[in-house]
């Protein structure tokens, strides 16, 4: 009992930054697909397809992971449940990061066929179960070590994780695009950042090979509440508050998705942007995003999660309508505000996530309960959206109807957010 306090204020700085620096890695790692979804994977293997087909495919197979996710979450959620928290973080980045340096090294279709496309959706797969354990993971590791009344605080350093990951993925690739022809950059570079990660990997181990195993946790183990089957208890018991926590998500991430992979294809595409162009005014976006996650997490611990969560949400069904007009214009200043209206928004929704998701669920099965739910609402608003918008863009409905859809999207997750209670005061024990 004495000790405990010399070492608890180091350990909860170590905590911080391994949230952060493994998070970061891991959607570096996803995000650095999406672009190169966006802007090469489709002739690089899908060829002979039309545009829109072949941007289709390649937007199915960003979609795989998606689908892999609650997949991941309950397998690492079940072990992350029964064994701790630090081991599955260990084991996820490691699954992550192997999978996206297999795609940079992976043949094209040009030279082994049919099989390259094949492999590539493996992989995919296989990333998705990666991401699946990690946010969780990372968002508990957070949220059990931080003292009452700062776990939007302390949660804040996970949710910044997308943010500097994708900073670093677009800078990769804008950098590329800017020093390498588009032939070199088809025919190669863009595989050089899926390659670097192996060295994002090896720090990520490094810090994360340190951190302690979460207090919470610990008791649990102590006191024996360990569940046998932890998604069985977690359906058993708190079914509702995933389903309910899965919509609510829902918002987050197609703000992202379609500011990012969907906005990146249609600005270069049909809205004719450079390249470099949408990628840096993508870039600027993502500060705001940073900066909404910010305040949003500390304003939760001040003013609750939900009614954070429902202001940045209403504002949100407006903005859907507003985003796509904007982008019409083909006004580089006014494109860069409807990306960075949708990011900041995002940054808004997605910055008391990372604590409202865990204060949902028992410490029994908290692994599984968080994971499961910010995985599946991934399904309906990551993977969903860049395949709606590319269809209804196609089929005459036009990017009005696109930006209909982000609205109706956070419609769903703000009357989920009403069916949900504040759980800002309530104990994690």
């Amino acid at each position: 009992m004495t000790t405990s306090p010399q070492i608890a204020a180091p350990s909860r700085s170590r905590i911080a930054a391994a949230s952060l620096i493994g998070t970061a890695i891991e959607f570096y790692d996803f995000y650095i697909y999406g672009t190169a979804a966006a802007l090469v994977l489709n002739t690089a293997f899908f060829p002979g397809m039309d545009p829109v087909a072949g941007n289709l495919a390649a937007f199915s197979t960003f979609a795989v992971a998606f689908l892999s996710r609650p997949l991941g979450s309950a397998l690492f959620g079940h072990w992350g449940d029964r064994v701790g928290r630090k081991s599955m973080l260990v084991v996820s980045l490691l699954v992550m990061g192997l999978s996206t340096v297999a795609i940079g090294l992976l043949p094209g279709y040009a030279a082994i066929g049919v099989i390259a496309p094949v492999l590539l959706v493996l992989l995919r797969f296989t990333q998705g179960i990666g991401l699946g354990g990690e946010w969780g993971g990372a968002a508990l590791l957070a949220t059990e070590h931080a003292p009452p009344g700062r776990r939007g605080l302390y949660a804040m350093f996970p949710q910044l994780g997308p943010s500097a990951g994708f900073i670093v993925a677009n800078g990769l690739f804008l950098v590329l695009g800017e020093t390498l022809s588009d032939e070199q950059f088809g025919a190669w570079g863009w595989r050089l950042p899926f390659v670097a990660s192996l060295l994002l990997v090896i720090v990520g181990l490094y810090v994360r090979l340190k951190i302690s195993e979460t207090p919470v946790f610990q008791a649990a183990m102590d006191q024996r509440r360990i569940a046998k089957v932890p998604i069985v208890a977690l359906l058993r018991q708190q079914w509702r508050r995933v389903l309910l926590g899965a919509g609510a998500m829902t918002v987050a991430y197609t703000l992202f998705y379609t500011a990012t992979t969907y906005c990146l294809a249609y600005g270069t595409t049909a809205l004719k942007i450079p390249k470099t162009t949408m990628l840096g005014l993508t870039m600027v976006g993502v500060v705001f995003m940073a900066a909404g996650t910010v305040v949003s997490a500390m304003v939760s611990d001040r003013l609750g999660r939900r009614r954070t969560l429902l202001t940045g949400t209403g504002v949100a069904v407006v903005w859907g309508l507003v985003m796509f007009p904007l982008m019409e214009t083909r006004s580089v200043f006014l494109v860069g505000v409807a990306l960075a209206g949708a990011l900041g928004l995002m940054g808004l929704v997605f910055g008391p996530m990372g604590a409202y998701l865990p204060e949902l669920f028992k410490t029994q099965y908290r692994y599984s309960g968080a994971s499961v739910a910010y995985s599946l609402g991934g399904v309906l608003g990551g993977a969903v959206p860049p395949l709606v918008a590319t269809s209804l863009q196609a089929g005459g409905v036009g990017v009005m109807g696109v930006g209909a859809y982000v609205s109706a999207m956070a419609l769903l997750s703000l009357l989920c957010l009403l069916a949900l209670p504040e759980t800002g005061e309530d104990s994690l024990q």
